[in-house]
């Protein structure tokens, strides 16, 4: 995950919204509408608890790890504690986090939709948080889920028609850990929000040291469930972005319909990652006119 997108967007956050998306961002949020296509309408078993994970970062560009991360939760969930899965999320970050390397919030909704609808049947992206205008913390974005599916929805229902609360809960690489444990970088307010009330899915990852952060929230511990990684992937959006630029491939990092997309509108080929999709449309004319390839 693109992790600790605390204080690194405060300024944006407090910016007005012309200065942060110059065009509109994912959507108009009039017309917005929770996405429940994919999410279980009743538990299959009603003595255990029922989970939802939701996974905040810039996704840019999705890559098969961030999808990975919720089949290696949902079988953590099934086999280690009394969760149920009864849907996973993923929320990409709004434009105004301002993000080296991060692509317009049209194009990384896209391609995660792109993603979880060709490989995943219970996986969706829920657009909410990319079509803000400020930066929205973390901790915002859990409270959303919280609204949308306890309030709105009413949790889940049961075999025996009763309804129960559904368990939000965040899912994130090692490194958020990380960021959390280290001093400074988030507050005490937001570690107990999120940590306190909802609770993280960890995922470890090669070279993060896990247990020197959990010492350090030992408060939460209760909360947070660490995952081990059976077989190894490292493969992170910035890595995936360097090889672009490099020109390199990065078929069987990224799922192939994702890659279609990407060089479709030319993305992360240079600093004008963040280009909307208008303007990549217009810019693809004009190469095609002048008989000009956009493919690597």
């Amino acid at each position: 995950m693109e992790t600790s997108r605390k204080q690194s967007a405060e300024l944006g956050a407090n910016t007005s919204a012309d200065e942060n998306t110059p065009n509109s961002p994912a959507g108009d949020l009039v017309n917005y509408t929770f996405p429940t296509a994919r999410l279980r309408q009743c538990m299959g078993d009603a003595s255990r608890t029922p989970l939802l994970l939701v996974a905040c970062g810039s996704f840019s560009p999705i890559t098969y790890l961030h999808l990975r991360m919720f089949e290696m939760a949902a079988d953590y969930a099934k086999y280690n504690s009394e969760f149920e899965v009864v849907g996973g999320y993923l929320s990409p970050v709004s434009d105004a986090y301002r993000k080296a390397g991060l692509a317009n919030a049209e194009h990384r909704v896209a391609m995660t939709r792109i993603a979880t609808e060709q490989s995943s049947k219970w996986l969706d992206v829920d657009p909410w948080e990319a079509m803000q205008r400020k930066y929205q913390p973390t901790a915002v974005v859990l409270d959303h889920f919280e609204h949308e599916i306890n309030e709105v929805q009413r949790g889940i229902a049961t075999r025996d028609g009763e309804r129960k609360a559904v368990r939000i809960v965040l899912l994130a690489g090692a490194d958020l850990i990380q960021t959390m444990s280290t001093p400074g970088v988030w507050s005490q307010e937001d570690l107990d929000h999120i940590l306190g009330k909802y609770g993280v899915f960890i995922v470890e990852r090669t070279g993060t040291d896990i247990d020197d952060a959990l010492a350090t929230l030992s408060p939460w511990r209760h909360n947070i469930w660490v995952i081990q990684q059976l077989i190894q992937n490292d493969v992170s959006s910035t890595k995936i972005r360097l090889f672009l630029k490099r020109e390199m491939s990065v078929r069987y990092l990224v799922p192939a319909p994702v890659i279609n997309y990407i060089e479709e509108h030319g993305l992360y080929e240079d600093d004008g990652a963040s280009s909307s999709i208008h303007e990549k449309g217009k810019d693809v004319q004009a190469k095609e006119a002048t008989g000009s390839s956009t493919s690597r």
